[in-house]
């Protein structure tokens, strides 16, 4: 199983982790959840529910990740599979990112 800890502008806001190719789970920190000034990370993932399960990586993780010529560069780069959508998030995702949320590997 690969996690990785979730930011929003640097404050830890949940864990992402692949708990095998069909089955993705990300959950909020108890601290962000329960902090009402906190917001979601995003609209697909409110914080009405603490935890949410997919059969595939987030939408809105699978977002951040680079298409076509710069997406087969990073995965060389990082010796990844050019499919390995988690692994990739978790090699680019770290910093500089279009948004407020990074992922950092644990």
């Amino acid at each position: 199983m690969r996690q990785a800890q979730v930011y929003n502008n640097g404050r830890l806001a949940g864990l992402i982790m692949e708990v095998s190719p069909s089955e993705y789970v990300f959950r909020y920190d108890d601290v962000y959840f329960s902090d009402i000034s906190a917001p979601a990370i995003s609209l697909t993932l409110p914080k009405s529910n603490q935890e949410y399960r997919l059969s595939y990586l987030f939408p809105f993780f699978a977002n951040m990740l680079s298409e076509g010529h710069n997406r087969t560069v990073q995965a060389a780069m990082h010796k990844l599979d050019r499919d390995d959508d988690f692994g990739i998030l978790m090699a680019t995702a770290q910093t500089d990112t279009p948004g407020a949320i990074t992922v950092k590997p644990l």
